[in-house]
């Protein structure tokens, strides 16, 4: 039997996702800050795209590229000029010039040459993150050179609420980076945990809370008592249990419980870098003349063109009948520049597309507030708008929306449903709010349990429900329970 190689062609179909496509599916899903990061850096990467100027931009280039003087320009002006506002008035390059350090008139000032001071950016105050605050203690420490590189291995395992958790003492010491003994590390972390914030470098909450105890109230055994020995009765609130435990009165338990709670059990969520984080909506909703309309929030977002320039260099080298590499490189940036405008556009088209469905879907959300809030899911939306149902799910993650009613995620929208005993179906985020408000009005001393919210939500509302339902959707909120409600201090 004669056996060998044989070429063969054969025709196949498959689909391929092009390095075009990928892009376009990835601006779908990018949040707007993280689409104006991409345009930007694009910008930086490709010549071919040059922003889209405003009028007043387009006019001085225009001045420039003709030769006429600025004063002549200035002089015309002048008068729409003299009703301008005085802060309008002011030439803020100028000012920040005249105040930067490398143009300040003279070149000394009281023995201090200008080359020595700042220049304006450097001036500009930038959030301090945990390990750097750390770090400025550790360098200002009295601990000599062995000690302090212990303590950068620490500070350099904490997570970002401050704790040490997932590395322990042993595993720390045996790092080659240090080679210590796990004396020489818990020597080290001690002092760590006197650093501020209180509390800090802890393994544990009890660690952590032990630590501000310490600190803040040293002499007070109560509190370090129920600390010890009584956290877990402490979460679930026995007071009648710790004071017996304690040999003292409920009083004093109750007392100890208030100060505990004014401890930080988190100390380096003051210096994380998600606080304070804003939210800016991608689109907005307004109510006109009855109706709801959507308009997108392009502010900040660069309007991309493609440059004149570069469009002229490669129609001259076609006419020349030049193939090199400038003409090919050109050519592929060009190509890149119009697919990056055009899949913008898209993605901005199918938003709108998206949250005008949304109305339609939930205009008696709008309307009459959350409790009106129907079941629905991608399915609806896309078949209404003819997409699949991933591109929907693309373009609802990390994107917001502006309504008469607050901010909410595009996601907030799609939600199950819950059936009425008349028949009607009601989202799910309705009847969380009902829940919600139950809970608000209920007796702090007699809360309820999710057998009575159901019971209540079917009297009250019509509202077909089960208890394990409402026990889901209230630790969803997270809500505690009834017995973790009850208020005793």
């Amino acid at each position: 039997m004669e056996m060998g190689l044989r070429a063969q062609l054969k025709q196949t179909q498959q689909l391929r996702m092009t390095p075009q496509l990928q892009q376009a599916i990835k601006l779908l899903q990018l949040s707007r800050m993280e689409l104006i990061s991409m345009v930007r850096q694009e910008m930086t990467e490709n010549p071919v795209l040059e922003e889209q100027q405003d009028p007043y931009e387009a006019e001085s280039l225009y001045v420039q590229e003709h030769g006429i003087e600025e004063k002549e320009r200035s002089d015309k002006t002048e008068e729409v000029k003299a009703d301008e506002g005085d802060m309008d008035s002011v030439d803020w390059d100028e000012y920040l010039n005249k105040y930067d350090g490398n143009s300040m008139p003279s070149n000394s000032y009281k023995g201090y040459s200008t080359s020595d001071l700042p220049g304006y950016e450097e001036t500009m105050s930038t959030s301090e993150s945990l390990v750097d605050h750390l770090m400025s203690q550790l360098r200002l420490s009295a601990l000599d050179d062995r000690q302090q590189q212990i303590g950068a291995h620490i500070i350099g395992n904490l997570d970002e609420t401050g704790y040490l958790r997932d590395i322990t003492v042993a595993e720390l010491a045996a790092d080659e980076e240090i080679d210590a003994t796990e004396e020489e590390v818990e020597e080290v972390l001690e002092i760590i945990q006197e650093f501020d914030p209180i509390g800090v470098a802890a393994r544990n909450i009890k660690e952590c809370l032990l630590i501000q105890a310490d600190r803040l109230v040293p002499d007070d055994d109560t509190v370090h008592a129920i600390l010890e020995d009584h956290l877990a009765d402490l979460e679930r609130k026995s007071v009648s249990k710790i004071a017996r435990t304690l040999g003292v009165d409920k009083d004093e338990v109750i007392r100890a419980a208030q100060l505990i709670a004014t401890f930080e059990p988190k100390p380096g969520r003051l210096y994380s870098q998600d606080e304070g984080r804003y939210i800016t909506p991608d689109v907005y909703i307004y109510e006109l003349d009855g109706e709801y309309v959507a308009s997108l929030n392009e502010d900040g977002l660069p309007k991309l063109k493609v440059s004149n320039y570069y469009k002229k260099m490669l129609a001259q080298k076609k006419e020349e009948g030049e193939k090199d590499d400038v003409r090919d490189y050109i050519q592929d940036k060009l190509r890149g520049a119009m697919w990056l405008i055009r899949s913008i556009h898209q993605r901005q088209s199918t938003i709108i597309k998206v949250t005008e469905s949304i109305i339609k879907f939930q205009k008696d959300f709008f309307e009459k507030g959350i409790e009106h809030l129907k079941p629905l899911v991608l399915k609806d939306v896309a078949d209404d708008i003819e997409m699949h149902e991933s591109t929907v799910s693309r373009v609802t993650t990390n994107k917001y929306v502006h309504t008469p009613r607050g901010v909410f995620e595009l996601k907030f929208f799609f939600n199950s449903g819950i059936t009425k005993h008349g028949g009607e179906d009601l989202a799910s985020e309705a009847v969380k709010a009902k829940i919600r408000e139950i809970i608000a009005e209920e007796d702090p001393q007699k809360p309820l349990s999710d057998s009575k919210i159901a019971k209540k939500l079917e009297e009250e509302q019509n509202i077909d429900i089960a208890r394990r339902t409402v026990a889901k959707y209230r630790e969803m909120m997270g809500i505690l329970s009834s017995s973790k409600r009850k208020q005793v201090f």
